[in-house]
């Protein structure tokens, strides 16, 4: 393991200061309170920021998001696409899918633009088809990381872009002690992408870590 240099040992402050950056309009300050209301946890401003600027500098024609959620991260990734985008968005809870579908509504996206499919990922997504994906996102249940990054390694385009949100696990991950069910699972998946050669990767330490892969 390397050693940190100086400058890296002590970054709260950095950290805490580019999350705060975002100025977050009434929509997705919306969002937040449903997210709220349903008890899920939504990315945090410093993510939905990078999930705009992700896709703006991408332009996908056509995403998956494994985990809608309220629709905070959805509605991020929607403000950087391009008119004719395709958001295929799947959860199992049927109440945040209309949750989500009523902040996309309020963010001005034509329901035609949405696939909102309510299921289980492990169960929708091998129904997917392969290679017809742009860019997928990864914000569902950690015990499945690592089948869903061996899905997504299937749906992408080469080219395409995989994200990871959570993926320090609440910021668990870089402590060895911590040995539960999900950090593994995080540990797994991101050992997995940096060591497959058909993938470039890299880990952001935003929010609580987002993990970025390039398909080859």
């Amino acid at each position: 393991m390397k050693a940190l240099s100086p400058h890296q040992t002590d970054k709260h402050a950095s950290w805490a200061f580019a999350e705060s950056r975002p100025a977050e309009d009434d929509v997705l300050l919306r969002a937040r309170e449903r997210s709220s209301d349903l008890g899920i946890v939504p990315v945090t401003e410093g993510t939905a920021a990078l999930l705009t600027v992700l896709a703006a500098t991408r332009s996908p024609a056509t995403l998956v998001e494994i985990g809608t959620g309220a629709g905070v991260s959805g509605i991020a990734l929607m403000r950087g696409l391009t008119r004719d985008a395709m958001l295929t968005t799947i959860d199992p809870d049927a109440e945040a899918l209309r949750a989500a579908r009523e902040g996309f509504a309020e963010g001005g996206f034509p329901a035609n633009r949405t696939r909102m499919i309510t299921g289980r990922a492990r169960t929708v997504v091998p129904r997917l088809n392969s290679k017809a994906y742009d860019l997928v996102l990864l914000d569902a249940d950690k015990a499945s990381l690592v089948f869903h990054v061996e899905q997504a390694a299937r749906l992408l385009r080469p080219g395409g872009l995989l994200i990871v949100n959570d993926a320090l696990d609440e910021d668990r991950v870089p402590k060895p002690a911590v040995r539960e069910a999900s950090t593994v699972a995080a540990r797994e998946a991101g050992k997995l992408l940096r060591d497959d050669e058909t993938w470039h990767s890299a880990l952001v330490p935003t929010g609580s870590g987002v993990l970025l892969a390039v398909r080859r």
